[in-house]
This record gives C-alpha cells, sequence and structure tokens, in this order.
C-alpha cells in the first residue's frame, strides 16, 4: 500500500504546475516557493534566456548550494573530531571515557 499522495498547486515563474507527492503539501510549497526565488535571480540577471536554460542555471545553483552545504557540515564534523582528540590528550586517561587499563592513580584537590 503506498502512501496518500498530495495535489499541490505551485507557480514557478508564470507557469502554474501540480505537483503530486507523498510530502506534506507545505513542504511541497517551500521547495517550490525556493525553486522559485532561484529561478527568478537567474532570469532577473539574464533576461534573455529561455524558461528551460533559465531553469537549468536555477537548478545548478541550488545543487552547488546543496554541495557547499554538505562540504560546510564535513568542515564541522572534522573541527569537532580534532577538539575532542585535543581535550582527549588534556584530560587524565581515566576521565577520556575510553577504556582504561590497569589500576589509576587520580590526585584530588
Amino acid at each position: 500500500m503506498s502512501a496518500v499522495k498530495h495535489a499541490v498547486k505551485v507557480t514557478i515563474g508564470t507557469e502554474e504546475f501540480t505537483v503530486r507527492s507523498e510530502l506534506p503539501p507545505d513542504y511541497t510549497r517551500k521547495v517550490a516557493a525556493y525553486f522559485d526565488e532561484a529561478f527568478g535571480r537567474i532570469r532577473e540577471s539574464l533576461p534573455t534566456v529561455e524558461a528551460h536554460k533559465a531553469a537549468i542555471l536555477a537548478g545548478l545553483a541550488i545543487t552547488d548550494e546543496l554541495f557547499q552545504a554538505r562540504q560546510g557540515d564535513t568542515d564541522q564534523a572534522d573541527q569537532l573530531r580534532q577538539l575532542g582528540e585535543s581535550l582527549a590528550r588534556i584530560l587524565p586517561p581515566a576521565r577520556r571515557g575510553g577504556p582504561v587499563s590497569g589500576p589509576q592513580l587520580i590526585l584530588g584537590d
């Protein structure tokens, strides 16, 4: 049994489309609005470009945003990993959260 599909009317440029999706209608509208904004920026900066080419350029611009965001996530994960390694080096072995080999003497205050 498949999920319920919603029919949502959206406008891209001057064209109206009906999008059928299992996703919530509000989400579909937000996605379409985001694409429409990118499409509009392309049309504004390149007014003589044909609509289908502007749509391709908008898709490429959004894909670039996605790739840059993913790279940013990877960079942040690397920074967190490095920070964790730095903290582990300054903590006593028993406080590092990893396995402790043999008896440990921890001096208190």
